[in-house]
């Protein structure tokens, strides 16, 4: 018994639900139910059954929520297993040391062939339908001389 109440003293500072928990807040649940029964027959009293009903509801709703973090708490640990198990090689598999180890060495590129391939454009083949894209000369027609500058820069000068 002495251990009962140490373990319901530790599990009230550790976060989520235990059994020790769980077994004493049903246990006061009983009693209470019990308190109220005894108290409705003594008196008739319609409150002692209203409080009876209430004390059920959030008895049945302390558990569902403990029931509901168990399931949560075993999904969360389920998906860590599995991802534990996804990263860790397994014997005989290739590794990423192995693989690139193991991958053909590459061709050196003169710095030439690099700018002459990327400078190059894409000619496009007879039957696309591509437009070719306008020079900025031809975007709107109207180029403006240094004679306009100078009747704005005259303009706000008067003033």
């Amino acid at each position: 018994m002495a251990t009962f109440f140490e373990e319901l003293w530790n599990s009230i500072f550790t976060p989520g639900t235990t059994p020790t928990l769980l077994v004493a807040t049903n246990v006061s649940f009983a009693a209470l139910q019990f308190l109220l029964l005894v108290l409705l027959f003594a008196t008739y009293s319609i409150h002692f059954l209203i409080l009876s009903i209430l004390s059920a509801g959030l008895w049945y709703a302390i558990n569902w929520f403990a029931r509901e973090l168990q399931i949560e708490n075993a999904k969360a640990a389920g998906k860590e297993q599995k991802a534990k198990r996804d990263k860790s090689p397994e014997p005989g598999s290739d590794t990423e040391t192995e693989t690139a180890a193991q991958a053909p060495p590459c061709k050196p590129v003169v710095g030439s062939e690099v700018t002459g391939a990327l400078l190059q454009p894409d000619l496009a083949k007879p039957g696309d339908d591509l437009r070719r894209r306008r020079s900025l000369g031809d975007s709107s027609g109207y180029v403006s001389t240094d004679s306009e500058w100078e009747k704005v820069s005259e303009g706000g000068s008067k003033k």
